[in-house]
């Protein structure tokens, strides 16, 4: 069998991911474990998986299979094109043909039979090709619109993407810094070797050296064998270190020495292997701000920001926020196969005149939302209207603290365009504290 592929593979218990991944081993080209399935998201952006297999239930106070029911939905809206096999126990196959009306696209039965889940595996990886294909020629295009502040920056892009000049991508979160930098991958004499992302801000102290630098066989109890880090993975292409204000200030000066040596050493080697990648960062903060402050080096600032772009709110381009929608809306048509809907003038209004404070990921999500339940092929603007604003009439009397709750909950998940680790750090609770809560009240 030719191995091929990503194979993500989520489970609590860890005798099972040891076994998934000794059995899936001649059938993909890699394959990535955790027990934790709040390390999704940052995994679908680093290993960028073709196949996750899912478990059902994690060691919670939620049982039900909800859970995993919640995060099949976040992986398809994270990334549409990765397969979903659900991993579930016998008694939960209700749940599970559940998950493939909501776009699994199978489950296996545990216990499991080793030649029915490799099959399984491998079905749902065929059919994870066409989207694939598109990944790996740098995703979709970027589309710049017609405000003058984005033509400026088109301009300046075209410029310096054929240089191997470090670049710094600045806005608030859902400006798409990350599309940008792979338009400017796209563009530049790197385009054939790929772009390596990994999110900042996801790195733990323990895990940053062994992450962009690489382990070799024996560095610690679990370092069976060798494994290259980011900055090998980008070799000829480009490195995007993404929310690189969230980097605390001791791994700032582990960054910065090898950039400034062009060079890295694997955790446990002596060998040092140069670096060979064109550096892209991205971050809501102000830097500057954060260097007057002592939270961030300066000398790392000035390493890293040799070109400056900004993406501007989607606000300060209310021209192209209708063209944005419509390409929304024929993606999510293609995805739920249904007939791309036109939009009323009320629908364009609307949507024009809306803050978005979660700018274009905030605009992506409520279309989306606006195309599921709409019964139409025209929507209208009661279709995106946010739930919150007819809510609870005047004379429904004083608001109870859930309801109170449930609107702050559901406020923080709009303003900060989806991204929970955000909304967990701003409400002062833990992850999973949140996903417990947002299963509570249905948000």
């Amino acid at each position: 069998m030719e191995r091929q592929g990503t194979l993500l593979v989520v489970d609590d218990n860890r005798n099972i991911l040891a076994s998934v991944k000794m059995l899936a081993e001649g059938a993909f080209n890699n394959i990535v474990t955790t027990f934790s399935p709040a390390r999704i998201p940052a995994l679908l952006k680093e290993a960028a998986p073709d196949v996750v297999l899912l478990d059902m239930n994690f060691k919670t106070s939620v049982n039900n299979g909800n859970e995993g029911l919640f995060w099949l939905k976040e992986i398809k809206r994270l990334r549409p094109g990765t397969q979903v096999v659900l991993f579930t126990a016998y008694a939960d196959i209700e749940l599970a043909v559940e998950g493939l009306k909501q776009g699994a696209a199978d489950f296996i039965v545990k216990p499991w039979d080793n030649k029915k889940m490799l099959d399984t595996l491998t079905g749902a990886y065929s059919k994870s090709k066409p989207g694939r294909k598109e990944e790996s020629a740098g995703g979709p295009e970027m589309f710049w619109g017609t405000s003058p502040a984005m033509k400026k920056l088109r301009e300046v892009v075209q410029k310096v993407a054929a240089t191997d000049a470090n670049i710094l991508i600045t806005g608030e979160n859902g400006t798409g810094k990350e599309m940008l930098a792979n338009e400017i991958h796209r563009l530049s004499k790197r385009a054939a070797a790929p772009m390596t992302a990994i999110d900042m801000g996801a790195i733990t102290e323990t895990l940053f050296e062994g992450e962009l630098f690489g382990h070799e066989q024996g560095a610690f109890t679990d370092a069976h064998s060798a494994k290259p880090g980011k900055f090998e993975l980008a070799k000829g292409g480009t490195l995007f270190l993404d929310e690189i204000g969230n980097l605390t200030y001791g791994l700032q000066a582990k960054l910065l020495t090898a950039l400034q040596r062009r060079t890295i050493t694997r955790v446990g080697g002596t060998k040092e292997i140069p670096i060979d990648a064109r550096l892209i960062c991205a971050t809501n903060k102000d830097l500057k701000a954060m260097v007057a402050s002592g939270e961030f080096r300066e000398d790392l600032l000035y390493r890293i920001n040799t070109i400056h772009l900004h993406l501007p709110a989607l606000r300060e381009r209310r021209g192209d926020i209708v063209a944005l929608a419509k390409i929304f809306a024929a993606k999510y048509a293609s995805i739920y196969n249904r007939h791309t809907p036109s939009f009323t003038p009320a629908a364009c209004n609307m949507l024009k005149e809306q803050a978005w404070p979660g700018n274009i990921r905030q605009l992506e999500h409520d279309i989306e939302k606006a195309l599921i339940l709409s019964e139409k092929d025209v929507i209208d603007a009661g279709d995106i209207e946010e739930a919150p604003a007819a809510a609870a009439p005047a004379s429904a009397g004083p608001e109870t603290l859930e309801d109170m709750e449930r609107k702050m909950i559901a406020a923080a998940i709009s303003g900060c365009g989806g991204n929970l680790s955000a909304v967990a750090a701003q409400l002062g609770i833990s992850r999973q504290t949140l996903y417990n809560k947002i299963k509570r009240y249905g948000l």
